[in-house]
This record gives structure tokens, sequence and C-alpha cells, in this order.
């Protein structure tokens, strides 16, 4: 599965949202699986947007098809738009869905990670972090992806911010340190969204 994750600054937020609404093209366009985003906790002119697609070769179909047409309706309404694209490789918990409608927020995590860190890394993923926020109320789903380059795309879908709140203050720090996650990264750039029921397709 291809994870596609847009971020931009809105500059202008009703057009924006009109223009989101016709994303709902994107229904039986082949390979499509869904999407679903919404408006950054931390900026205000900030949002995100989650696609995800069977493969790269139907996104490439679609980008080269049908992209032009819906995305026209969004034209001159953000700035500094950045798209990146990642392979899904795990769940994080089980059973993922790419299903925003049982969910409030996802919580965004990318990282750049040293090269010779890539599979303790992931490693840590797997065996920290994952069963944590498995075991936490309120975490709905989640899904671990990477990008060529030692880049990885974490996100995870909770009910509600204070579940997530809760999270955050009793375990985040314990678990970095059990997991060494400072050795392993470059960088961490992260977010939390809140998502918008009618931006789901």
């Amino acid at each position: 599965m291809l994870v596609k994750w847009m971020r931009c600054a809105v500059t202008d937020r009703r057009g924006f949202e009109q223009g989101q609404r016709r994303w709902a093209g994107l229904l039986g366009e082949p390979g499509f699986r869904g999407q679903g985003g919404g408006w950054s906790t931390r900026r205000a002119d900030v949002v995100h947007v989650f696609a995800f697609w069977e493969s790269r070769a139907f996104y490439d179909s679609f980008m080269a098809r049908s992209h032009d047409r819906l995305a026209s309706a969004q034209a001159g309404t953000y700035a500094d738009m950045q798209v990146k694209l990642f392979d899904y490789r795990f769940d994080v918990k089980t059973g993922f869905e790419p299903k925003f409608t049982d969910a409030d927020l996802v919580r965004v995590a990318h990282c750049r990670v040293h090269e010779e860190h890539v599979e303790h890394f992931a490693l840590m993923q797997q065996k920290v972090w994952n069963p944590a926020m498995a075991g936490s109320p309120g975490m709905v789903r989640g899904i671990f992806s990477e990008a060529p380059g030692s880049e990885f795309l974490i996100l995870s879908m909770w009910q509600s911010e204070a579940e997530h709140g809760k999270y955050r203050e009793e375990r985040v720090e314990r678990l970095s340190l059990r997991a060494q996650t400072r050795k392993d990264l470059i960088g961490l750039d992260g977010d939390i969204v809140r998502l918008l029921p009618q931006w789901t397709v």
C-alpha cells in the first residue's frame, strides 16, 4: 500500500475547504483506498491530508489522468505544498484500514533516521512503541511506513485529544528512553491533526 502525505499552509480557508470537497471524485478511481485529513492543532493555517492507494502503479495512473482536474478547485488557496510518498511496512496495532470515521485526530510523526540505525528504529517501533500505543485507551489504529533515504511516517489515530494527551503525559518520555530513539533519529517533525468528517473520502 502507498501512503501519500500532503501538508500546506492555507491562504484562503473558505476556498480551500470548498475545494477539498471536490476530492470526493476519488471514489471509483482504480486502486484508491481512502483519504482523510484536517487542520493542525498547533498552527491555525496548516492542513494535513493523507491518501492511501493499493500500489504506486495505480497512484501514477491517477496522477496522469484525473489529479489536475480535481486539484484545480483549490488553485490559489494555499502555499508551501509539501507532498511525500511512503510504502506501508506494518500496522501500529492490528488490522489497519485507511478509514477515518471512528477517529477524531491523527498524530503524525515524520522521522529521518541514521542509515545504520534503520533496522533498530523499525525493531523498536515493533517491540516498544507499538505495544504501548496498542494498549492505550482511545488509540484506534495506525501505520508505519517508509520512504527512500531512511525516512519514515508513523500515523496513529485516536478517539480524542484527551486520550492522546494522557498517553503522551504518562508514557512517551519513558518509552523514548527504552527505545533509545534519540540515537536513531536525525530529525523528528510531528503534528496533531484534528480530522474533519467532510474531508473523508
